[in-house]
């Protein structure tokens, strides 16, 4: 019973889709700030999802209708997983596993996996094309997630336990955890699909990519990966390169997420592959050097 609440109240699907909610609410307020405009109401994000889920779900006659279905389930589940074992590391320290970065690290992929998958079965040319540059970008930015991964790993003698990171002095410290610091802050926006790496829906452009056949609960299960993502990928930036995930350190990290996107245009997705495989992807592998040297 301890468990299942752990898992499903605190700290894990409720309690992280809420701060992932009042994290989206931040995000949208900044934004319309920075914009002359008002902004949201504090519980907008959940009358969003709310009214999602009164209204029909409409599948295309041409989609693959198991594929195109499960693909939101899929990446709320695994986001939610990923959050509670980052949320469990930080409130219940006893209950972590060793080697559990790596399994969050895993989770975390399976998000944007899903939303290759759901856009490709919807059988629509923008949903594919979307579909293409989210692979095309998580082949990209998740090998200097990696990189900056390998980094904390020799930092810190072979850590792979999220909970004892914070009794560590912070890995973001030294010269090659600063390089790999910086690779993350990259990658997280990337992670999170916020400007300028949201070339694979692209409202403008490609009118959503692989959501613009979704409506009713299976897009609002998309939604709500996305708030969730919000609030675990800042919370295990926080956690392996500044020694904790206190508010503070997460609140820092949201206003950096927040900024790149108000301040940076959309890259094309020639753009992102350039920048990610030759200019992060040598500067990552100079910081293993420098890690592997004890700077």
């Amino acid at each position: 019973m301890t468990t299942l609440f752990h898992y499903l109240i605190f700290p894990g699907l409720l309690f992280a889709l809420a701060a992932g909610m009042i994290a989206s609410w931040i995000e949208r307020k900044v934004t319309a700030r920075v914009q002359w405009r008002v902004g949201p109401p504090l519980l907008q994000p959940l009358y969003d999802i709310m009214k999602l889920f009164i209204k029909e779900n409409i599948v295309p006659e041409h989609a693959h209708y198991l594929t195109f279905a499960a693909a939101p389930l899929i990446s709320f589940v695994s986001a939610g997983l990923a959050a509670t074992i980052i949320g469990m590391s930080i409130f219940f320290p006893s209950h972590s596993f060793q080697g559990d970065l790596i399994v969050v690290a895993y989770l975390l992929v399976i998000p944007p996996m899903a939303l290759i998958l759901g856009g490709a079965a919807s059988a629509n040319p923008l949903a594919s094309l979307g579909a293409s540059r989210e692979m095309k970008m998580v082949l990209s930015y998740e090998l200097i997630f990696w990189i900056a991964l390998i980094v904390v790993w020799i930092k810190t003698g072979g850590q792979l336990n999220l909970s004892l990171f914070a009794v560590k002095e912070a890995v973001g410290a030294s010269f090659s955890g600063a390089i790999a610091f910086a690779l993350m802050l990259i990658t997280m926006q990337a992670k999170l699909g916020r400007v300028p790496f949201d070339a694979s829906e692209a409202e403008t452009e490609i009118s959503g990519g692989p959501y613009i056949e979704y409506s009713g609960p299976l897009l609002g299960f998309f939604k709500m990966s996305q708030h969730i993502m919000l609030a675990a990928v800042p919370a295990l930036v926080s956690i392996i390169f500044l020694g904790g995930a206190g508010v503070g350190r997460y609140v820092i990290l949201l206003v950096i997420v927040i900024l790149a996107e108000n301040t940076n245009p959309r890259l094309k997705i020639t753009q992102c592959l350039r920048l990610f495989w030759f200019f992060l992807l040598p500067a990552g592998l100079i910081a293993i050097i420098l890690a592997t040297l004890g700077y």
